[in-house]
């Protein structure tokens, strides 16, 4: 994603690029993980007031395609490979 030179960097730029034009804003974050917040993950996952979106799952074998698909920008959820 973001082709060979630029990595996924690239995509990272592109769409923050492309949203100072195209109407829509793009922000991007990174996530400091500590104990407390993944146990409050873990319990609202494990009671069902959270509910990941898969949107497609790949053998590990399949993985050139899964990325193909995240590529072509149809992914509307997580797309999984499985091992």
């Amino acid at each position: 994603m973001g082709g060979p030179v630029m990595g996924p960097m690239g995509h990272v730029l592109k769409s923050k690029f492309a949203s100072m034009f195209g109407g829509r804003k793009a922000v991007f974050f990174v996530a400091k993980f500590n104990r407390d917040d993944m146990q409050a993950l873990r319990e609202l996952l494990e009671a069902g007031r959270v509910t990941p979106v898969i949107d497609r799952r790949y053998p590990l074998s399949e993985v050139a395609d899964a990325f193909r698909y995240l590529g072509e920008g149809h992914a509307r959820g997580k797309v999984v490979i499985t091992v």
